[in-house]
């Protein structure tokens, strides 16, 4: 059941990397956006992955408070660029990338 799932996740991003070779000129400001659970620890995990990179941030709480949305837009080089950036994010317990 682990390598159906992992082969799903590695075609969905070779459909991106491919959607995103064809519809854009690169570098590229591009914007990321994820769902958490309220902690922390997940927000900085997420804000320390684009540390250095000249991104702009933007955090918000659900009304209950459980989950935060975070909006990162940042410039990015190539469509590899922004696959590897995920994959590094996928490992925060509870993330959705959308």
């Amino acid at each position: 059941m682990d390598s159906e799932k992992e082969k799903e996740t590695q075609e969905f991003y070779e459909r991106l990397k491919k959607e995103l070779d064809l519809s854009t000129a690169w570098p590229a400001l591009y914007l990321y956006k994820f769902i958490v659970p309220t902690d922390k620890e997940n927000i900085l995990r997420v804000e320390e992955a684009f540390d250095c990179m000249g991104a702009v941030i933007k955090t918000t709480k659900s009304k209950t408070g459980k989950f935060t949305s975070i909006s990162v837009d940042v410039m990015m080089k190539n469509s590899q660029e922004i696959i590897e950036k995920y994959i590094e994010l996928s490992t925060i317990k509870g993330i959705i990338s959308l």
